[in-house]
């Protein structure tokens, strides 16, 4: 399987980054890792390592904070653990998972790499870098460890993958929508400027492009819901509102799929 690799690094408003992506055919995946008044968030993925290690190298960093354990932001933490005596943060919900060998899909593994095992600490609801202090806010939904990051100095939201896109049209069978919602909406209710995402980088109005991903996605909910109170199969429904198949539905065995879209809806209503 030939796989394309690269990466760029780059600077906003004071956050350095390091964004690699992978190609395969007509599939690409990227992710990013920022650092910002020696924090050090996410770490980029084992696949990605080349990049990401000379980017853990060369940075000047006290902690590491990891938004969730998907191995596409944890793939390096087990480099960190190695070359660095730096703590290692994380929800504590999967400390003990983190610190065994990763048990995931083949084809994230053929994207990602084999994440390493490593040791973390729980993440506090609170924490002080060199000059300012954080809020670490709870937003499951894309995964049910996921933490956004508030730097409350700057007003800079670091929200992993909550946001990715303004407009979800396919997400992991773990994924819930209706989760999703209620953590837009928490974060909403915070006092922020700037917002980095781990796949999408910086968001231009970043506060207005979270509120637009939230009203789409009550939108989608209340079609969905007004669709199966008419009789629509999940299938169906999906077929109704997101007609298009996308590469990444066939690529990963239906992990990825608009029907758990569909399905997380309606099986919050059960």
């Amino acid at each position: 399987m030939f796989l394309k690799k690269n990466s760029n690094l780059g600077e906003k408003n004071g956050v350095s980054y390091l964004n690699g992506e992978v190609k395969y055919l007509s599939v690409s995946l990227n992710v990013y890792s920022y650092l910002v008044d020696g924090v050090l968030i996410d770490t980029g993925s084992q696949s990605l390592h080349r990049y990401f290690e000379s980017f853990i190298d060369q940075a000047d960093f006290d902690q590491v904070m990891i938004t969730h354990s998907h191995e596409d932001h944890s793939g390096c933490a087990s480099y960190i653990e190695k070359t660095k005596n730096l703590p290692i943060y994380l929800s504590e919900k999967t400390i003990d998972y983190c610190a065994r060998h990763a048990d995931y899909p083949l084809y994230r593994q053929l994207f990602w790499g084999k994440r390493k095992p490593f040791h973390a600490k729980a993440i506090p609801e609170t924490f002080t870098s060199r000059n300012a202090t954080w809020k670490v806010i709870d937003t499951p939904g894309h995964a049910f460890d996921h933490k956004a990051l508030l730097n409350q100095e700057t007003g800079q939201l670091f929200t992993g993958d909550l946001f990715v896109s303004e407009r979800t049209k396919v997400v992991l069978a773990e994924e819930c929508i209706p989760t999703i919602i209620n953590s837009l909406e928490r974060v909403l209710t915070y006092d922020f400027q700037d917002v980095f995402c781990s796949h999408a980088g910086f968001i231009e109005d970043g506060r207005a492009a979270l509120e637009r991903k939230r009203d789409y996605l009550l939108s989608i909910k209340h079609n969905v819901l007004t669709l199966h109170k008419e009789g629509n199969s999940a299938e169906d429904i999906r077929n109704k509102l997101f007609p298009k198949k996308y590469p990444i539905i066939k690529f990963s065995s239906g992990e990825w799929d608009s029907l758990h879209i569909v399905t997380s809806i309606i099986n919050e209503m059960m």
